[in-house]
């Protein structure tokens, strides 16, 4: 699924949309020990409002963030379309509606045996229609629904107890701290997937969306275990690879002037494609082209494709939303200077008095120090 594709999804997640409809939410309480305190399966149109609306935003929150960073696609392997499969689970549950007991109990054990987790959590799985409408040649909806794409959404949303601090005891006549034992699901969920995909703005069932609260730290078992799909890189893994192929790449060259400037062509590339589809990715050949342009040696060069194929794998290449940084930060021990990225060219190294120095250039002589307002003179 594309920008795009999650977009219009998300877009019409909603009781107000007409091509929308919520049909059954199945969902389960478990402890921290794996043990399913309760479950319920139950037509959305029979929940009460209020409860109702809740799980809706619970589901919704699903498909947000960005695609490549909270929300990454997954093909199942061949294995998983074997009767025992992440694949054949969910195409049952999604064959029967959430509305057979033993579909859904695969389901939920599925997520439960499989899924790392240290804390009680709720499981609420949506079975979700839309109505397709087909697009003139304008991209419009024309008015007709040209297909029908059913989905289940399934959200992790952990359980705790609240913390209300302090209350005004009246029967003690004194300020005390409030003991509250109630289990409290979150709203916003911590994983979720998506199945099947909406692609080519039809329904894929040979792929899977996992999205992630924390991108950062996406939970592994969910991907590998729970979906039985081989987990590639979170955004910030992606950071890391180009980090380290620029060190192997560059050594020595790599300088004040070639880390902002490639973060600038990268920055480009990400800001040119806002209006696209498909997010960009950085590949062996581009990243050469933007080296070279940055002044790199083409001695360096010549060991990026084998460094490249080393630290990133089988990967067409690295999200270039995930590489670029929107501020430049310098640091040594004593000192770190945030550096904004119209300022990129206002700063420079040099070597004065036999001193390698950091230079600023300043176009107005006043500055703040500690929030007072001072000049250098």
């Amino acid at each position: 699924m594309n920008k795009k594709e999650v977009a219009e999804i998300k877009k019409n997640f909603t009781d107000s949309s007409g091509f929308f409809t919520l049909n059954h939410i199945l969902s389960a309480y478990v402890d921290p020990q794996k043990n399913v305190r309760c479950k319920d399966s139950k037509l959305y149109a029979l929940i009460p409002e209020d409860e109702g609306a809740v799980m809706m935003e619970s589901l919704k929150k699903v498909l947000s963030g960005s695609v490549g960073k909270n929300l990454t696609e997954y093909v199942f392997p061949r294995e998983e379309y074997k009767e025992d499969g992440a694949q054949n689970v969910l195409y049952a549950a999604l064959k029967d509606r959430l509305e057979d007991e033993a579909s859904n109990d695969r389901l939920l054990m599925r997520i439960i045996n499989n899924m790392e987790y240290e804390m009680a959590y709720t499981i609420i799985v949506g079975c979700c229609s839309y109505s397709i409408m087909s697009r003139d040649k304008n991209d419009e909806a024309s008015g007709n629904a040209a297909e029908e794409y059913n989905f289940i959404v399934a959200a992790v949303c952990p359980v705790c107890t609240g913390d209300d601090g302090l209350m005004f005891d009246a029967e003690k006549n004194a300020i005390v701290k409030k003991s509250n034992t109630d289990l409290i699901v979150s709203r916003a969920p911590t994983d979720g997937f998506l199945y099947p995909v909406f692609s080519d703005r039809s329904p894929d069932v040979n792929s899977v969306m996992y999205y992630t609260k924390t991108p950062r730290k996406p939970n592994i078992s969910v991907v590998e275990d729970v979906l039985g799909c081989g987990f590639t890189m979170s955004c910030q893994g992606e950071k890391e690879r180009f980090h380290q192929v620029l060190t192997d790449v560059v050594a020595d060259e790599l300088s004040y002037t070639v880390i902002t400037q490639v973060n600038d062509a990268i920055r480009e590339i990400v800001d040119s494609s806002r209006n696209e589809t498909e997010l960009p990715v950085i590949d062996g050949n581009k990243l050469q082209g933007i080296l070279s342009d940055a002044g790199v040696s083409s001695e360096k060069l010549e060991a990026l494709p084998a460094i490249f194929k080393e630290k990133v794998g089988d990967a067409e290449g690295l999200t270039a939303e995930n590489l670029i940084d929107r501020k430049t930060v310098l640091a040594t021990p004593e000192i770190t200077i945030n550096i904004s990225r119209d300022a990129v060219d206002k700063v420079r190294t040099s070597v004065i008095g036999g001193r390698r120095c950091l230079v600023i250039d300043l176009d107005d002589p006043s500055i703040s120090i500690n929030g007072l307002t001072t000049s250098l003179t």
